[in-house]
């Protein structure tokens, strides 16, 4: 059987020995501890600073006295400021690192009752980070016994499994924070939600950037919102969200709206401007399109990021930004890298937690759930409840599902759909007539955005010779597979949408690969497309 050693503070009040007389009827944390009967503590360290040495000595007697099985070792650890968290975290960690512990001969338990609030917590992350190994134990008075001396003992068990209560509290906490990012929608797609739910646990430990990719409309802004919601709820920030569309800075306007500028710095900069990384400050920036961004701008941005320091444009002064970055983007970076419009080493820093934001063709199973949202944003927006005829309901949702909707701007076309529903719906109805009418809208829009296109694709990838010796086969298929590439932000994304079916039936899916053969028999690769 192990013997059980304690580590504990002496308390300056609670231990006071008092009259000599009156010592034994008064509770005494570290008295109480080694009084207990079902629990035999055969090693005590009390820890006491010079000054309580006196004190020290008198209850280790009275230790002595009630548990002679017990060995007190007093150990003097002088605390200028017990309520200094810097200094009593590193003496109790150098006192921890000192020791050789054995939790094979031995149960150690550190005793919480007594010290200040910084050294009970101090005790706990030491426990917690498991620099101490071993479990929390605290005494108190004991109301229905007897002898007020003796008191009880509750032993504190850091394994949060155990604890159903508190577990499914976290577990509670969790999937709010999973369902706040969702916007409260209840989504099915499997992929979709395993990236959400890291994405949740990134927000709430981490401030490194973060990059969203996918296509337009896939709801970037929307998700970088509730990211920076998230943790303003959570009190990680105390700044604001600041959201920048990259594709609509230009030119010299580009690095003074970033960074800011002094006054007079340019023609027309007749006042300072602060910039937005500087309004970001202790909040979170949002630099949606960021491979719109200029390479000059680019490299200042990475000295920012890694600096949380810059100049603004005209100003030898440097100005100090601490914000966490969140990138978006519909282009594949790494294309962009090889075309030497995207520098390599800003990738390379904003890349550690980068989430592709799935197309809507991809979750269809997640439609009817974002119809419903949809509905209830018009109502928020109008004040007019608008409601489905049961047969159109399902008439938009067997469409919206089915291959004929491609939902090119994914969910802003749903969006849009929704709104021209609810807006045209007659007695606040939807009806089967006006589903009709949608689909038609919708199709015919689809179909108007890819046939110019398509029309003239293959004029930007090969020359006037390689098309004339193509079959008409060949250029049918071409094109079709082109305007589907041109829709993906990566070749593995494309080859799900190509070889949809045929993936099923195999062991290995190999889309990219399947894709790559295909394109190489026209001397096409992936990056002549990106």
């Amino acid at each position: 059987m192990k013997s059980a050693i304690v580590v504990s503070i002496l308390g300056t009040q609670l231990d006071y020995v008092g009259k000599r007389v009156d010592r034994w009827a008064r509770w005494r944390p570290n008295v109480s501890l080694c009084s207990q009967e079902e629990f035999i503590v055969n090693k005590l360290y009390m820890m006491h600073d010079t000054h309580s040495s006196r004190l020290a000595n008198n209850v280790a007697v009275d230790i002595e006295s009630v548990s002679p099985e017990t060995t007190v070792c007093l150990e003097n650890i002088n605390f200028i400021d017990p309520w200094d968290f810097e200094e009593v975290y590193a003496k109790l960690y150098d006192w921890c690192h000192q020791q050789r512990f054995d939790t094979e001969q031995h149960d150690y338990f550190f005793h919480i009752t007594t010290g200040t609030h910084v050294v009970q917590i101090c005790i706990f992350l030491l426990t917690e980070s498991g620099h101490f190994p071993g479990r929390l134990i605290q005494t108190s008075p004991d109301k229905h016994n007897q002898n007020k001396a003796t008191g009880k003992i509750q032993i504190i068990d850091l394994d949060l499994s155990k604890y159903d209560q508190l577990a499914t509290r976290f577990d509670k906490e969790h999937l709010e924070g999973n369902a706040f990012l969702k916007g409260g929608i209840q989504t099915k797609n499997s992929a979709f939600n395993k990236l959400i739910a890291q994405i949740e646990v990134v927000a709430i430990r981490s401030d490194d950037p973060m990059l969203l990719t996918g296509p337009t409309g896939a709801g970037k802004s929307q998700l970088a919102t509730r990211i920076y919601k998230l943790k303003k709820k959570r009190a990680i920030l105390k700044g604001e969200l600041v959201s920048v569309n990259c594709a609509t800075l230009r030119g010299e306007n580009a690095m003074a709206a970033l960074f800011g500028h002094t006054k007079g710095a340019f023609t027309g900069a007749q006042k300072e401007r602060s910039g937005y990384l500087l309004t970001a400050n202790n909040g979170v920036l949002f630099l949606d399109e960021i491979g719109e961004l200029g390479l000059e701008e680019q490299a200042m941005l990475l000295h920012a990021i890694e600096n949380k320091t810059f100049h603004p444009v005209g100003s030898d002064q440097t100005v100090a930004s601490d914000f966490q970055l969140i990138a978006g983007t519909n282009k594949d970076l790494k294309a962009e890298v090889e075309k030497g419009l995207f520098r390599e080493d800003l990738l390379a820093r904003i890349n550690l937690w980068s989430y592709q934001l799935p197309a809507l063709k991809d979750r269809k199973e997640d439609i009817p759930a974002n119809i419903d949202y949809e509905m209830g944003l018009f109502e928020q927006k109008t004040g007019q409840r608008i409601q489905f005829n049961k047969e159109a309901k399902q008439l938009f949702e067997q469409f919206a599902m089915s291959k004929r909707a491609v939902w090119r701007g994914n969910f802003r076309d749903l969006s849009s759909a929704i709104t021209r529903l609810c807006t045209l719906a007659s007695s606040s109805r939807i009806t089967v007539t006006d589903v009709n009418d949608e689909i038609a809208r919708l199709q015919e829009s689809w179909q108007s955005n890819v046939q110019p296109k398509a029309s003239n694709r293959l004029a930007h990838y090969l020359s006037e010779e390689q098309i004339a010796n193509l079959d008409q086969f060949d250029i049918a298929q071409l094109n079709y597979v082109l305007s589907i590439c041109e829709q993906h932000s990566s070749m593995a994304s494309a080859g799900r949408e190509l070889f949809d079916v045929s993936r099923t039936k195999k062991a290995q899916a190999n889309d990219s690969t399947r894709l790559q053969k295909y394109l190489r028999k026209f001397n096409l690769a992936w990056s002549d497309l990106a």
